[in-house]
């Protein structure tokens, strides 16, 4: 049975090797091997060992001691936990039994509610149970009526429906199924070409999202690839893709039940296959190897075809037919058109022009979920929970969150007018903002204090820091420097470095960020295909103590945070302890070059990295293609958490990050604040880190300040009992 507890998954490789600590000349104590088995996620192997030395005198013995209780009871809680869940859950698919009694009429909305009840009975039954629980009648009865509403709704050309309402669900169900995975992203490919060519989206003519859009900046980027990417190019794929984009772009035109820009007559949709079949063959019939060439033939052969049958304005086929052959490279090469240039730099840099605020729809009203600080927004007295009733004037009811987001952001200067209702006063006013340069701040603590600052401390009584990193952007390292400098001051002794959820940035960023924690050494390698490789390589100047360090890292850590944590945790570095599950395996690296010119840019992948003893990160594209799993970054200790863990995780992080105004009415609209108990309680991943940082501590001889309660897991603060 998964139960989730932590168990020694490090591949036996220089890349993902688990720690050991240094021992240099001292002699191995029993406290020694205890940590060291931690630091490998050998719990039960500390445990026994710690057993075993009961006639030592260390003093150290039995503060490891209750540290591996406090696991243990950790581990105990979760399983309640999980078979407390299992209990509802079976509860609730049988209430939903009982209301699907004609489930062969049942509604979309109502089966949604079913499958995603399955989906987390199947998550937490053991791995020989989950085959036998999508085999009960009534489970197979869901997925069977949900297939067929899928089927029904592509027939219909309602493709994020079919996607929503059966093969999302089934990708989770079934993960290893190649062909529910293909289809899925069929239908979700399907869904974004009938967006892109929608006549009017949030107010913007569809021909806007194709302004400028021109045919050199294809073949430009046809060169730069060539000539830079890390590998040879599948020109056979970039060819096969593009043409079935354009099968797909003519089955939109025909089959789309929304106001497309654009339209095709049946004979002309027709011919356009026929050609299409024809031009296909031809490029399989013909000898040898596929070149660049060849797709530039094929490229100007659909260019004609369209010319001869659909009549679209170029700009609609050039924009299809390179993304489609792009997307052949790898996921992460791209050309971004000159429309979508700002919004591309907004993501990198973090930084953009409006009035400082977090919007959510999640119950149908537009709100503001959280204030930025020092921003319009806040300048202007508003406030989260404040509900946006139109944005100048437009009634946001029926507005998407991504329509409203275009909507409120702007040039820096401009203005912007929102209709305000305050819940907690039934005050409903309008209120014009002057936009402003926004900067998002990556670096959090966890969680804000009455007074809008965050709080670095998780553990107050044994001086251990927390920071949540969100991104890598321009200022990441010296903002880290700043407050490590800050919290070094008010006692620091030990650090967690967050980078769960982190998808990376900039490398340059991701190498300032490792150096302050290392002194000399290599940091990361870049390795291109022609040419010399680079390195990123660690400077004393700026170096910080040597604290004990844990790293948390997921499935969705990402490129620069891959590099950071690889990095301090490679045998060479040694520096830091990894907790939490496998990375998400990106292993390369991208550049944004403005060859292709026009106003528009090129993403692409000009090297893979390699941490310091030389080892590659593993990248999940290329592992994929094996059928393998090991990539990424392993972590030393594993620690998964099931989806009823995520969403308690992450409900009580965003409650945590919510600012609110200085003068927010707590009697009539309080302020979520989870305690830090229970922002652990709810956080295993997070509190297995803190039990290491404590390990490594007691390790190297610091005297902690542990409640002897295992049922708490730290002291110091007023928070009372977990249970």
């Amino acid at each position: 049975m998964d139960d989730g507890s932590a168990v020694n998954t490090a591949e036996p490789n220089a890349a993902t090797a688990p720690q050991t600590p240094s021992v240099e000349s001292q002699p191995v104590t029993t406290v020694d091997t205890v940590v060291g088995r931690i630091l490998t996620g050998d719990f039960a192997g500390a445990e026994e060992a710690c057993k075993s030395a009961t006639e030592e005198t260390d003093s150290r013995l039995a503060q490891m001691a209750n540290i591996l209780a406090r696991y243990d009871d950790l581990q105990k809680r979760r399983e309640e936990k999980k078979q407390l869940t299992i209990a509802e859950q079976q509860k609730d698919l049988e209430k939903k039994r009982e209301k699907l009694k004609q489930i062969d009429t049942a509604e979309p909305n109502k089966l949604d509610d079913a499958m995603a009840t399955v989906i987390r009975l199947r998550e937490l039954a053991s791995p020989a149970g989950k085959g036998d629980f999508l085999r009960e009648p009534f489970v197979k009865k869901v997925i069977d009526r949900a297939r067929q509403v899928a089927q029904e709704d592509e027939k219909k050309g309602k493709w994020i429906d079919a996607y929503a309402h059966y093969y999302y669900w089934m990708t989770l169900l079934d993960e290893g199924n190649k062909e529910y995975k293909d289809y899925a992203d069929r239908l979700a490919e399907m869904a974004s070409i009938e967006l892109s060519l929608k006549k009017n989206d949030c107010g913007r003519m569809a021909i806007e999202r194709y302004k400028g859009i021109e045919p050199f900046m294809f073949m430009r980027a046809l060169q730069a690839l060539e000539a830079n990417y890390v590998n040879e190019l599948d020109y056979a794929g970039m060819c096969e893709k593009a043409i079935e984009r354009c099968r797909l772009l003519s089955r939109v035109l025909a089959d789309s039940k929304e106001e497309l820009a654009w339209r095709a007559e049946p004979n002309q949709l027709t011919e356009w296959a026929t050609r299409l079949d024809k031009l296909e063959s031809e490029l399989k019939e013909s000898p040898g190897p596929r070149t660049l060439r060849d797709v530039a033939r094929c490229f100007d052969e659909v260019m004609n075809i369209n010319e001869a049958t659909l009549h679209l304005p170029q700009e609609v086929v050039i924009a299809h037919f390179a993304e489609a052959a792009l997307s052949a490279v790898d996921p992460f090469t791209d050309l971004v058109w000159p429309w979508n240039v700002r919004d591309f730099e907004k993501s990198m840099t973090q930084q953009f022009s409006g009035i400082g605020v977090e919007i959510s729809k999640e119950t149908g009203v537009l709100k503001i979920g959280s204030l930025l600080p020092d921003t319009p927004a806040y300048r202007e007295g508003l406030d989260a929970d404040d509900e946006i009733i139109a944005v100048n004037g437009e009634s946001t009811e029926k507005m998407d969150i991504f329509c409203a987001v275009e909507k409120i952001t702007g040039p820096k200067g401009t203005k912007v007018t929102l209709t305000i209702r305050r819940p907690s006063t039934a005050k409903t006013w309008d209120v014009t903002i002057v936009r402003d340069k926004i900067a998002v701040q990556p670096l959090r603590g966890w969680r804000r204090k009455t007074d809008g600052q965050w709080d670095w401390m998780i553990d107050p009584a044994n001086q251990i820091g927390y920071v949540r990193l969100t991104t890598f952007t321009e200022t990441s390292g010296p903002d880290m420097d700043a407050i490590l400098t800050q919290m070094e001051k008010d006692g620091l002794r030990g650090l967690i470095l967050d980078l769960r959820y982190n998808p990376g940035g900039y490398l340059s960023s991701a190498a300032e960020v490792a150096d302050l924690f290392v002194r000399e050494g290599v940091i990361v390698k870049s390795s291109p295909r022609h040419g010399f490789p680079t390195y990123e390589i660690a400077h004393a100047k700026g170096t910080h103590p040597d604290y004990p360090l844990v790293i948390l890292i997921n499935e969705s850590s990402a490129s620069a945070s891959e590099i950071v944590a690889g990095a301090l945790q490679d045998p060479q570095l040694n520096r830091a302890t990894l907790v939490g599950q496998r990375s998400y395996g990106k292993g390369s690296v991208q550049v944004v070059s403005a060859y292709t010119g026009g106003e528009s840019q090129l993403k692409y992948t000009v090297a893979y990295y390699h941490l310091p003893s030389d080892q590659p990160v593993k990248n999940r594209y290329q592992m994929e293609k094996l059928g393998r799993k090991d990539w990424g970054i392993a972590p030393d200790v594993e620690v998964k958490m099931n989806i009823t863990e995520l969403r308690g995780m992450l409900d009580l992080q965003r409650t945590n990050d919510v600012l609110v105004q200085a003068d927010h009415d707590e009697t009539k609209a309080p302020t979520k604040r989870s305690t830090l108990q229970q922002t652990l309680d709810s956080d295993p991943q997070l509190t297995t880190a803190l039990l290491v940082v404590q390990s490594k501590m007691v390790r190297a001889g610091q005297t902690l300040q542990l409640p002897q309660d295992p049922n708490t897991i730290v002291i110091g603060m007023a928070i009372g009992n977990k249970k």
